[in-house]
């Protein structure tokens, strides 16, 4: 996510400095935008793009956005360290899918200047940006990040801090239900996926879906709303619990509940 982020403000001619902690995950990242960069703009795209591990970097960007995986405690971390170097009119963005903003901002000294910027993958494609906006986000935070979406060609969508916020209350609602179905036989995973491609009009269904974000990911954003909700609409099934344990987490590995050429 954090180099499909990169990508797009890249594409709408903004600096970018990407940060990751070595310099090997760097070039990786660096190597997959090139696949994935139409080739007439690469020469731009990569001009735009500075790499580094040392977050220090960063500290005369007008916004950082945080995209490390969905676990509060790393988040944390993470956002003390963006807090000790980043200038006071900065304003630190969270990428999170689940996590609450409000518990976010308890690491950042002016948590008026902290908001949700939640991308859809692959977010050079997808043209949803979910704004979430915490109980001390101030509305001229808002309204920047508003701004700044639509300067992105994306939409953009303003909630407020919620567990999972909108997309992902909804999402989950869905494709845990899918999983249960799946679970209990009462169709099979093409199915299942069948009718909600050709009867409710969806792009993709629910259980490829899972796989293509990665089942690890819907494990751990499906625990986040289940720990804060009690909803067992959210509650991990125990066959998605097995394919995480396993190592089958989807497209990315070759095998979740469908097998991939990787």
């Amino acid at each position: 996510m954090g180099r499909g982020i990169a990508q797009v403000f890249a594409l709408y001619d903004y600096g970018v400095v990407l940060v990751d902690t070595e310099d090997a995950i760097l070039q990786k990242a660096v190597e997959k935008l090139k696949k994935f960069t139409d080739p007439d703009l690469w020469e731009k795209v990569s001009s735009l793009i500075v790499t580094s591990t040392d977050l220090e970097k960063s500290k005369e960007c007008d916004l950082i956005i945080e995209a490390v995986f969905e676990d509060i405690s790393v988040k944390k971390e993470v956002f003390k360290s963006i807090n000790s170097v980043c200038k006071k009119t900065a304003i630190i963005a969270t990428n999170t899918s689940s996590i609450s903003i409000n518990k976010l901002a308890t690491e950042v000294t002016d948590p008026s200047h902290l908001i949700g910027m939640h991308f859809m993958n692959p977010p050079k494609v997808m043209k949803l940006v979910e704004i979430v906006r915490g109980e001390k986000t101030s509305e001229e935070t808002v309204k920047t990040i508003t701004e700044l979406t639509k300067r992105l060609d994306k939409i953009p969508a303003v909630v407020n801090d919620s567990p999972g916020f909108v997309s992902n209350r909804l999402l989950f609602a869905l494709i845990g239900e899918a999983i249960k179905l799946l679970e209990k036989g009462v169709s099979t995973k093409e199915d299942i996926d069948t009718v909600m491609k050709y009867g409710m009009n969806h792009p993709m269904g629910p259980i490829k879906l899972a796989d293509f974000i990665g089942l690890d990911v819907c494990l751990d954003i499906m625990q986040v709303i289940y720990d804060n909700l009690n909803d067992d609409r959210y509650k991990p099934s125990q066959l998605l619990e097995t394919l995480v344990r396993d190592g089958k987490l989807g497209r990315k590995t070759g095998e979740g509940f469908y097998k991939y050429d990787v």
